[in-house]
């Protein structure tokens, strides 16, 4: 019988509090509060498409910036899902999307590979969504890809509209992550690579 894949994670620092909490097998229930409106909607999207169920509770310095709040929300759910995959036996390990949203349309490929890189080919032409600086969302990309251990290939093929373009790419990535986190019965348990584990 497969055990629950499931994380909770509480992080403290000087710049935040968090408590998350995943479930890699939900349906994509979330409930998140972050204090940055466009950024939990962009979570939201995550957890809605990717089907991984998202708690999320922060409390952080927005007196000084949003800089650590997103950076610190994208560490925890990292380290919550890394957790939760465990040693990744029978994952899926790559996943890949397409996602179209109006005119624009993104590209998102990853590998749950212990290496973590971020490649980023995409572009804002506006400083804030909302209430949000637009530079922090490559950001969150690397710290998640950081966290969890991925190596995240995400690409603007084309769009105008940056609410769009960053809605895709959330999208983008939550399917990705689906296929990538999902359990294929034909594997049996393995690990998906044939050093016998993922990352170094």
């Amino acid at each position: 019988m497969n055990m629950a894949r499931t994380a909770r994670i509480e992080r403290k620092t000087h710049e935040t509090d968090i408590f998350v909490e995943v479930n890699l097998d939900g349906t994509g229930a979330y409930d998140v509060a972050t204090g940055i409106g466009f950024l939990d909607h962009m979570i939201e999207q995550f957890s809605r498409h990717s089907l991984i169920d998202v708690f999320l509770r922060i409390k952080g310095d927005l007196h000084v910036d949003q800089h650590h709040t997103t950076e610190d929300s994208a560490i925890a759910i990292g380290q919550a899902i890394a957790e939760a995959l465990g040693d990744k036996g029978g994952i899926g390990r790559y996943g890949e999307a397409h996602s179209a949203m109006d005119e624009a349309l993104c590209r998102v490929v990853l590998d749950i590979s212990g290496r973590p890189w971020l490649v980023w080919n995409a572009r804002f032409t506006q400083e804030r969504l909302g209430e949000m600086d637009t530079e922090l969302f490559e950001h969150w990309f690397q710290s998640i890809a950081q966290a969890v251990g991925i190596t995240l290939h995400i690409e603007l093929i084309y769009g105008s509209n940056n609410h769009h373009i960053c809605e895709g790419i959330y999208k983008g990535f939550a399917r990705a992550m689906r296929q990538a986190v999902e359990r294929d019965p034909r594997k049996a348990g393995a690990i998906p690579s044939t050093k016998g584990q993922l990352g170094g």
